[in-house]
């Protein structure tokens, strides 16, 4: 009991780079609503501002697995703290500082960097901690801990939001939207420093008591020397493979693999309604600029409950049965919306189908492509392999974030056939090529061990 118990306590705090994630990402969410008419951005400005964090994520997974190999994950997620920190605080500072567009965009790229080595290190962390049997189940604490992030977000923008009146949002409640980050980040720099090393990099960098000691809290004693033995067997077979070529056809499959299922979980449009959903809930459906931010809470509320049927699900059904039930779900959530859409016919059926896709998405490509993500990689590529994919995914969601808010205002979206509904149907089928290349290339990695997936790859 007192080693779940630990192994839980750390599981929870690494996880909390998702909630700093979901956060911050989420923030963005209510506070553009307000900022953009305070500097009266076109589309195309609201779009770079939105998604200018996602420069700095992608920046930030690609040096986060060089950073991850020679600092640890541990002390590359106190890094990301720090980042997470002055974000929060230069986004959202006080009226009497001259706040410009670029200045804005300056701290939310540096708040991206932060997202990106969290992105990468966080499930890493806890894939390398957690037993076979319930890594899968671990590993999607850190997709919990993002939609956690993106529901006390929307909390604390609607109650921000509605404590003061239109002309007072725009004037400085975005600025308060930003600053209620400062909590959990700062929370989370300091939980940090009680969490240990990851035992695989300890014994990587040839610090094997420590690493013992670690795993001494984890498993039981009497599979202590197994695990430790299995793990300095896959070290030593790594660092004799340590000049493994990225350009060998071995490698380049499993790194391409992993970087396009990375890609197309930002294909299936999630943050396209996760980011702009205020402008989706006004615009798209009709609802009064009072409604929107409470709407969003609901949207939050269906992404957490269906994280937790993931999470005791996972383990069970399989990572691949997740995903194709997802996809059935996501691809009828946006056809409904989408049928509402060209009816013109807006209501209870159009926010349906908007929850519906949220909740099949929190099911399926939230968290099983983080957890298919931090176990399909065998050892000796792992760090590389996981920053491409993840730096992969934040060039894709960069992609989306910015061409969404152009495309739903574009004429083609707005003329009588479309009705606003062509951004949807992209997705949709976006949504169905995910479907058929986790049939055809993507490994059922449930119940194996980490080091059981070198056969697998044969690298």
């Amino acid at each position: 009991m007192k080693n779940k118990n630990y192994l839980l306590f750390i599981t929870i705090i690494s996880a909390l780079g998702g909630l700093l994630f979901g956060y911050d990402t989420g923030v963005i969410n209510g506070a553009q609503f307000y900022l953009s008419e305070f500097f009266d951005l076109n589309p195309f400005m609201k779009g770079w501002v939105v998604s200018s964090a996602l420069i700095g994520c992608l920046i930030g997974a690609i040096v986060a697995g060089p950073l991850s190999v020679k600092l640890g994950r541990k002390n590359s997620l106190i890094i990301s703290a720090i980042f997470f920190t002055l974000s929060a605080f230069g986004s959202g500072l006080p009226e009497f500082f001259p706040q410009t567009v670029s200045f804005l965009v300056a701290f939310r790229i540096l708040g991206g960097l932060g997202i990106g080595v969290a992105s990468m290190n966080a499930p890493m962390y806890i894939a390398e901690i957690a037993p076979p049997a319930k890594r899968g189940y671990l590993v999607t604490y850190y997709q919990l801990a993002i939609v956690v992030g993106f529901f006390i977000v929307f909390l604390a923008t609607y109650f921000i939001g509605n404590s003061l009146n239109q002309q007072e949002n725009i004037d400085f409640g975005w600025r308060r939207m930003f600053w209620s980050e400062l909590l959990p980040s700062t929370l989370f720099l300091i939980l940090l420093f009680f969490v240990p090393k990851s035992p695989r990099w300890l014994i990587m960098k040839g610090y094997n008591e420590e690493a013992k000691n670690v795993l001494s809290k984890i498993v039981p004693a009497n599979q202590l020397e197994k695990e430790v033995s299995s793990i300095e067997e896959s070290i030593k077979s790594e660092n004799l493979n340590e000049k493994v070529s990225f350009k060998s056809k071995a490698v380049l499959i499993v790194v391409l693999i992993g970087a396009i299922l990375s890609g197309l979980q930002q294909f299936t449009g999630i943050n396209a309604v996760l980011y702009y959903g205020a402008d989706i809930f006004e615009k798209a459906l009709g609802y009064g600029e009072e409604d929107v931010l409470k709407q969003q809470i609901l949207l939050a509320f269906v992404n957490l409950i269906f994280t937790f049927i993931a999470m005791f699900t996972v383990d069970k059904l399989g990572r691949k049965p997740l995903i194709y039930i997802g996809c059935a779900g996501m691809a009828f959530g946006f056809l409904l919306l989408s049928y509402t859409l060209m009816q013109q016919n807006l209501g209870i059926l159009s926010l349906l189908g908007v929850l519906i896709f949220v909740g099949s998405f929190a099911l399926s490509m939230g968290p099983v492509v983080w957890v298919i993500l931090s176990e399909m990689f065998p050892n000796k590529i792992r760090s590389v392999a996981m920053s491409v994919a993840v730096a992969v995914q934040w060039g894709a969601n960069y992609l989306v974030s910015q061409s969404f808010p152009v495309v739903t205002e574009s004429a083609m979206n707005q003329n009588e056939f479309w009705n606003g509904s062509l951004p949807y149907f992209i997705f949709i089928g976006f949504i169905l090529i995910i479907a058929l290349f986790t049939y055809k290339f993507i490994p059922e990695t449930k119940g194996k061990s980490l080091e059981e997936m070198e056969e697998l790859w044969d690298i």
